[in-house]
């Protein structure tokens, strides 16, 4: 097991073949000039294998010479010896010492590899923190995918537990890595000024979440159920919610307030990311949450913060930043300015620049050796995704929120202290430090 006096390294987001595709094996597997010895590999348990496990994490991950996939934990069977299958298969073919791969349904199990020194949480959000948690106690870093969590408390708490246990948390918003985009540069171009003082920024993304009333169906054998649902209320089985086996696409329990944030949450995570990031409030966030006029609006709710900035829900895809010199629009493939010149120019050697990820992944365990911050910290994620949840509780009661950002709470009682939380399933407790 790899100690906390560990050394750096990291790699890019590369989209694999789905889990029904022939294995292709990473040449860094292979070994070579770039193998390195059993004692010095960071070892790595995958908490959740779905879509995003077997097409960017997995696959990721076992092109680093220096870490080891050595356990997988899945409440589905099929999908769980699939990711199984394909890290054994990869592994079998590297001339580098391998054990095997652990097979677990219940995550709590999982933890008690001693031999892990890291996890990949690629759950549904409203099972973050409770995963998040248990990792840290267990002296684990982790890699959480994003939204990190479902309601205010557990952002909180998550922050609490990273710091105190001196985890290692990255936040599973690439963008930061600048995958898909040109986001580093727009960051850049806005921190060093060119678009005068930012007044507004609107987050084209999608609404908030709805109660799920998907009707129950026939379950075949071999999916806990029970612990799928985890936290969230009893209720009948759903494919929609949980396909069976290995599937091509994003389950749509995204839709629904029990389990997630809704599309407001989904690219809302990777997009107020963003402003944030821009607008170096990573520690800090809005001071009012103002509703839409028409009761039955989905986008239109209003973030203010202090000192006057107003960040929006609504209007064109990704994030469009209005200053007093000029408009800058930032989204997957898209980086554009009005006037042109704000994003076209090149920048000067007095203006900012920020460091280059050298990939999410590869970030996170180049920081896990040196046990400095990753570009997605907790902070970030926690911070990030609270904007978020502030704007569904606006849509959700249709009622103005003040808030606390140094605090992490409502301001002047204007919402009830329950509606930092939601109701839990027994036995899964809000966590306690």
């Amino acid at each position: 097991m790899v100690t906390d006096t560990r050394l750096t390294r990291r790699g890019l987001l590369r989209t694999a073949a789905a889990a029904a595709a022939p294995l292709v094996v990473p040449r860094a597997v292979l070994g070579g000039p770039r193998h390195v010895a059993p004692a010095d590999r960071i070892t790595i348990g995958i908490i959740g294998c779905g879509k995003m496990a077997f097409d960017y994490h997995i696959p990721t991950l076992l092109g680093f010479p220096d870490v080891q996939i050595v356990a997988v934990c899945e409440v589905d069977m099929n999908r769980r010896a699939r990711a199984r299958q394909i890290i054994e298969q990869a592994y079998s073919q590297a001339p580098r010492e391998y054990q095997g791969c652990g097979e677990y349904v219940d995550f709590r199990e999982m933890l008690g590899r001693h031999e892990m020194d890291a996890v990949v949480i690629v759950t549904p959000e409203n099972w973050h923190c409770l995963q998040i948690v248990e990792a840290c106690r267990a002296g684990m870093d982790v890699y959480c995918e994003k939204p990190l969590t479902l309601t205010l408390a557990e952002g909180r708490i998550c922050m609490e537990a990273v710091r105190r246990h001196k985890r290692v948390l990255q936040t599973g918003s690439q963008q930061r890595s600048n995958v898909f985009g040109q986001f580093r540069e727009a960051v850049e171009i806005i921190r060093s000024g060119r678009l005068g003082t930012v007044k507004t920024v609107h987050v084209g993304v999608g609404g908030p979440p709805v109660p799920c009333d998907l009707p129950g169906e026939e379950m075949e054998p071999g999916l806990d159920w029970d612990l799928w649902l985890g936290p969230a209320p009893l209720r009948p089985y759903s494919s929609v919610l949980s396909p069976r086996g290995v599937h091509r696409h994003f389950p749509a329990w995204r839709n629904y307030r029990e389990y997630a944030g809704g599309g407001h949450a989904d690219m809302g995570a990777h997009h107020y990311d963003i402003a944030h990031w821009a607008l170096d409030l990573d520690r800090s966030g809005p001071v009012e949450v103002i509703p839409p006029e028409d009761p039955a609006a989905v986008t239109g709710v209003r973030f203010r913060y202090a000192g006057g900035l107003e960040i929006v829900h609504g209007g064109p895809g990704g994030c469009l930043f209005t200053g007093t010199r000029g408009t800058l629009r930032i989204d997957r493939g898209v980086l554009q300015s009005d006037p042109p010149d704000l994003a076209l120019e090149p920048l000067g050697e007095s203006e900012v620049r920020l460091p280059r990820s050298p990939g999410h992944h590869r970030n996170w365990i180049d920081c896990i050796r040196s046990r400095e911050r990753p570009v997605a910290d907790v902070e970030a994620g926690a911070r990030t995704i609270a904007v978020v949840q502030l704007g569904n509780l606006a849509y959700q009661h249709r009622r103005t929120i003040r808030w606390d950002p140094r605090a992490w709470t409502f301001a002047d009682r204007s919402a009830p202290e329950s509606w930092l939380d939601r109701e839990r399933r027994d036995p899964w407790r809000l966590p306690s430090l």
